[in-house]
């Protein structure tokens, strides 16, 4: 295992947006951490890896499908035998795609679920038995204030969403006393690939870098603080 000084951080979804900087912030504020960026798109993930090199982190990409049972399973092999575990797991991959309650198609529903929740609890048993081992741990989820609150033609999204907000909170039940701290990110319009050509400006929309920001401020509380929830909005309000 990594000491200290150097943790292993663990990244799904570290492609683009939000996954992508908070690698980079971490890259940038752990002298010499270690990366292990996950996502699909090896290209993309590949120039995550390359800026946080430049930025002193030392990274392996390891690209996978954390909504595939198998895929993951053989993921988990090779970051335990890359780096030994992982100190702090950062579950941020997932999808997006709007449509009417009634006119949502079962196989839609089914994949935004798949990648946002089903990912989540996938990579988190995989990964927090051995954090539960060693006393010592970080989990953090990435929900979205769609998992606090009703949106119109989400209703996939939101579904997926309020069952990350429950997975968060059961795991932070049941490994309160085992050294493991589990928080919850709820963040509201943030700034992504996906919202290009939506025709809302980008001032209008938190940048990604902050979103980030608060990522790594709850994972450098001290060990006997944990941030369980944290609601992030852009200052004008919801869109």
């Amino acid at each position: 295992m990594a000491s200290k000084k150097s943790p292993v951080i663990l990244i799904t979804g570290a492609s683009q947006g939000i996954g992508a900087a908070i690698a980079k912030v971490f890259a940038g504020e752990l002298k010499g951490v270690t990366l292990a960026l996950v996502a699909r798109n090896a290209r993309n993930l590949a120039a995550t890896a390359r800026t946080c090199v430049k930025k002193g982190a030392v990274v392996e990409t390891f690209p996978c499908d954390v909504a595939d049972e198998h895929a993951v399973a053989s993921l988990a092999a090779a970051v335990t035998h890359r780096f030994g575990g992982v100190d702090v797991l950062i579950n941020n991959a997932g999808v997006f795609a709007a449509a009417p309650f009634v006119k949502t198609a079962v196989s839609d529903f089914d994949r935004i679920v798949a990648a946002n929740l089903r990912s989540a609890f996938l990579v988190t048993q995989a990964f927090v038995p051995s954090m539960i081992a060693r006393k010592n741990g970080d989990v953090i989820f990435m929900s979205s204030i769609a998992g606090l609150g009703a949106y119109p033609n989400s209703a996939a999204y939101c579904a997926a969403k309020f069952g990350v907000t429950g997975l968060a909170k059961v795991l932070r039940a049941e490994t309160r006393e085992h050294g493991v701290r589990v928080c919850c990110v709820y963040p509201g319009a943030t700034w992504s690939p996906s919202w290009s050509g939506s025709g809302v400006a980008e001032e209008r929309i938190m940048p990604a870098e902050d979103v980030a920001r608060a990522f790594f401020d709850v994972y450098k509380l001290g060990r006997r603080t944990v941030v369980e929830e944290i609601v992030l909005r852009p200052q004008l309000g919801d869109l």
